[in-house]
């Protein structure tokens, strides 16, 4: 195991705590946005740990490193014109700062609800439309929802145009948007429904001889893969130094990956709705949102749980136990052959390594899978679950954006960006990246019967050249390739990334959600491999006007090829609600594939228990 990569521990969380407490200068309002392994260059030999604070009573972002082995704070500075992101503790101040609220509670009164207690009040980030308030303050958005009965969804009676307005800094409600009173819509009873079917036999999966994966600490081998479980505040799960043993000597993949951003934009422009637009990843934080699973529910079978330490806003040492799930599944048959004529046939199964975090983000529920195969291939998913955002019918009909799912009540149009984050290290440290597209070929004398198929791969140079998008008529995929190292065919060894089932945003490009995730508009970007470039929205993407990250750091397009990258894969999920998402929404899937191409020089399985 690497220890310089391992998650922070209790003890390393307080220290942090205590040195900035000690030395940062701040004064007593001041909280702590995120304490987390610190992942830059600026000490390679040093464990580091990076902190964020908010201090409401200058509205200020400060951020810096403290160095475990010296206790010291290293380069602590204020960041101007930007906001910290809004954690958990903010989250629920805000709710109980508008359930006593007078102005809130008449607008309640108005509605027939005189018990606050029973309503939630989430305060979303507002975003940034240009309006004076967003530029100096800090700003939230309430969003409101009356519980149902049973108290198992709160989501689920939705009070529709109410909205309180929040300075997060200086903890006051600046205003109350009302909009006009709906209806608030029935009481649809529990989610937990008292009769349950008997009709499904239970399966049982066993391993006599216990897992075939070895763990030491963080640090997982299993068949011929070795990977280090990581994690940050931000990221949630975080994988390092990826390889795979050939032949007895270890081939890197990856030096890092991660679920570097994910962003939900919705489709709504009417009243207070185009505030809709969460940055779950760098406004919340997907890290301390993850959930403590539990066996038989979230992971079935062998499991391996990982615990991860987090924090409060205070600092205080948070433990999410079981934290990060892993397990083998069994995954069909691997390869097959068969010779009817002798009766003969050959067949091994394929089974694959699971490596999960759940996170709970507001209304939704976001399973994060990595999977790795025997073959070579690594699976990346998104399973998405928990609640479609609910808003109230306005005069008992649906809006052109949104779809009826629930008595009185609808859900609009959105959608469900992610970007991944790969540090490349195919056979080593210098790579590069090409695009393969395939055509028909032109009728002619070269083509007489009309079947031909062209091949055509392009190798980029420059970042600006490597924006590129997904195109199903042509097939298009992508190479990471180490033009240094060759297979025994003459090729340079290459993964290629094969897209899945993807979309396009539909935003305006220059609209304030456009500009503020403008990564979203490619499926693949390229950059030269920089310490300090983490998130393609940047680091601050709260109530930020947009522009900053993946668009800013490519203008200087630099140079890709045959050097130190990192590759960045958008996958857009589109979602037009069904009624079958309420009142839970079954798990819907997202997701891509890594796959060694001509990086083996045969069929890596051939050694695979076969069945004759």
């Amino acid at each position: 195991m690497n220890p310089l990569k391992a998650p922070l521990n209790e003890a390393e969380i307080r220290q942090a705590v205590s040195v900035v407490k000690r030395d940062a200068g701040m004064d007593d309002s001041a909280w702590f946005e995120t304490i987390s392994l610190d992942e830059s260059d600026r000490f390679p030999d040093k464990r580091c740990v990076y902190v964020c604070c908010y201090e409401p009573s200058g509205n200020r972002t400060l951020s810096g490193l403290v160095l475990l082995d010296s206790d010291e704070l290293h380069d602590w500075r204020h960041i101007e014109g930007v906001q910290a992101r809004i954690v958990p503790d903010e989250f629920q101040m805000a709710c109980e700062m508008a359930r006593n609220d007078k102005r809130f509670l008449t607008a309640l009164r108005k509605r027939g609800l005189d018990d606050a207690s029973r309503v939630l009040i989430e305060s979303w980030s507002a975003g940034n439309f240009g309006n004076p308030e967003e530029q100096d303050r800090r700003i939230a958005y309430g969003h409101c929802w009356l519980m149902n009965d049973a108290g198992d969804n709160p989501y689920a009676r939705p009070i529709a145009n109410l909205h309180p307005v929040f300075d997060l800094g200086s903890r006051e409600i600046i205003r109350i948007d009302d909009f006009g009173v709906v209806p608030i819509p029935p009481d649809g009873g529990p989610i937990r429904r008292q009769q349950q079917r008997d009709d499904l036999t239970e399966i049982s999966i066993t391993q006599p001889e216990g897992p075939s994966f070895e763990v030491d600490g963080f640090h997982v081998k299993w068949h011929d893969w070795e990977l280090q479980v990581g994690f940050a505040q931000r990221d949630g799960l975080v994988l390092y130094d990826i390889g795979i043993n050939d032949n007895g000597r270890l081939r890197p993949l990856m030096k890092r990956a991660s679920m570097a951003e994910m962003v939900v934009p919705y489709g709504d422009p009417r009243g207070a709705n185009f505030r809709r637009n969460a940055f779950d990843t760098g406004e919340y934080g997907i890290g301390v949102s993850l959930d403590s699973l539990a066996l038989g529910c979230d992971c079935l079978g062998h499991i391996h749980y990982f615990d991860i330490w987090t924090h409060d806003w205070q600092g205080n040492p948070r433990l999410i136990n079981n934290a990060v799930c892993m397990h083998e599944e069994d995954y069909g048959i691997l390869w097959k052959y068969s010779v009817p004529a002798a009766q003969q046939t050959t067949v091994t199964r394929s089974r694959r390594l699971v490596v999960s975090s759940i996170a709970t983000i507001g209304n939704y529920v976001y399973g994060f899978f990595w999977y790795f195969y025997l073959d070579g291939t690594i699976g990346v998913e998104v399973k998405a679950t928990g609640i479609p955002f609910p808003s109230a019918l306005e005069n008992g009909e649906t809006s052109p954006y949104g779809r009826h799912i629930g008595d009185q009540i609808e859900s609009h149009v959105h959608q469900h960006v992610f970007s991944f984050r790969f540090d490349m290290a195919v056979d080593g440290e210098l790579n590069s990246v090409s695009e393969m597209n395939f055509s028909a070929a032109p009728p002619g004398k070269d083509n007489p019967w009309g079947n031909a198929v062209l091949t055509e791969e392009t190798r980029f140079s420059t970042e600006q050249q490597a924006q590129r998008e997904i195109d199903a008529r042509r097939s298009r995929y992508w190479r990471v390739l180490n033009p240094n190292v060759k297979n025994r065919y003459g090729e340079p060894v290459a993964y290629k990334l094969l897209p899945g089932a993807n979309s396009f945003p539909l935003q305006q490009a220059d609209s304030s959600m456009g500009q503020r995730a403008a990564f979203m508009y490619k499926h693949l970007w390229v950059t030269r491999y920089s310490d300090d470039e983490l998130y393609p929205a940047g680091w601050f993407p709260n109530q930020h006007a947009g522009g900053d990250g993946l668009p800013q750091w490519t203008r200087a397009d630099r140079d890709i090829d045959n050097t130190n990258i990192v590759v960045w894969h958008t996958v857009n999920y589109h979602h037009w609600p069904r009624p079958e998402d309420w009142p839970v929404q079954p798990v819907v899937y997202a997701g891509f594939h890594w796959m060694p191409d001509g990086f083996f020089d045969e069929n890596p399985t051939m050694d695979v228990p076969r069945r004759e």
